[in-house]
């Protein structure tokens, strides 16, 4: 059944990891030696002093404005451990502390693949995105995809009915893309949106390489569609197959750069799909 925290706890857990400098690594190793996050909390400032350096820590207010503030919208905040935190994430070693959910969290606890891909896909590409996303539904699984353009948009189309999980980068208020904001509240009736991050934080270029180890995280497998060499898919595969998880890849033209992710995937020992 797992663990069950009090809101108390959970505050403490959201101060601590809210924390400059703390990530998830350093969460669980302050959580091991301080016996809870409130005695971890507590110890920061010494911890840091010692370190020489000044630490910002997250205050008591601050965490109750953000509990808060998810609450508002509809979500809620789930703790590693507890009942709806789903387990292959909780496998990873970087496992974030707390997810912040909206939809339906009971979603995350069903098998999920992922399909991922280029943001300027080409029409076969998705095309067989849809093709695929429908299936796996019909299969059981659930989708998950990063809700960005592209090959992640068609992802999440074609499983609103069946159940699909969209990860962000930022808090789930800022939806990137924007227009995809009506696409994110038509999957939360049979789905959920996921994210580690704040509310009211814009994703940065660094967040969207975070957020997809979560992607991968979530995920029995990965399905690359459609990636060029040096693309975000392609280090969601490189995360999946440090994970121990399944990485599939969807062959292309050698004429087309959007394939050369896909293939190069293949040559590498990726399932071919």
């Amino acid at each position: 059944a797992g663990i069950v925290l009090t809101d108390r706890q959970r505050l403490d857990w959201l101060r601590l990891i809210r924390s400059e400098s703390i990530g998830p690594r350093t969460f669980r190793s302050l959580m091991n030696r301080f016996g809870g996050a409130a005695a971890a909390v507590e110890a920061l400032p010494d911890l840091a002093r010692q370190a020489g350096r000044d630490i910002r820590i997250c205050t008591m207010a601050e965490a109750e404005r953000e509990a808060e503030a998810l609450r508002r919208l509809g979500g809620r905040l789930v703790a590693m451990g507890e009942a709806h935190y789903p387990r292959p994430l909780q496998a990873i070693d970087t496992a974030p502390p707390l997810i912040a959910v909206l939809g339906r969290p009971e979603v995350l606890l069903r098998p999920c693949v992922a399909l991922v891909g280029s943001r300027n896909a080409s029409a076969a590409g998705l095309k067989f995105t849809a093709r695929l996303a429908r299936d796996l539904g019909e299969a059981g699984f659930v989708v998950v995809s990063g809700l960005a353009r592209g090959i992640d948009t068609a992802a999440h189309e074609a499983s609103v009915q069946s159940g699909t999980v969209a990860v962000l980068a930022g808090g789930l208020d800022e939806i990137y893309p924007p227009q995809n904001a009506p696409l994110l509240q038509r999957l939360l009736a049979e789905g959920a949106a996921v994210s580690e991050m704040p509310l009211g934080l814009a994703p940065r270029g660094r967040d969207f390489p975070r957020r997809n180890r979560l992607v991968s995280g979530l995920s029995l497998g990965t399905v690359v569609v459609e990636a060029a060499r040096k693309s975000g898919s392609l280090i969601t595969a490189r995360f999946a197959n440090e994970q121990g998880r399944l990485v599939f890849a969807v062959p292309g033209s050698p004429l087309d750069p959007r394939a050369e992710g896909g293939n190069h995937l293949i040559r590498e020992g990726a399932t071919l799909c």
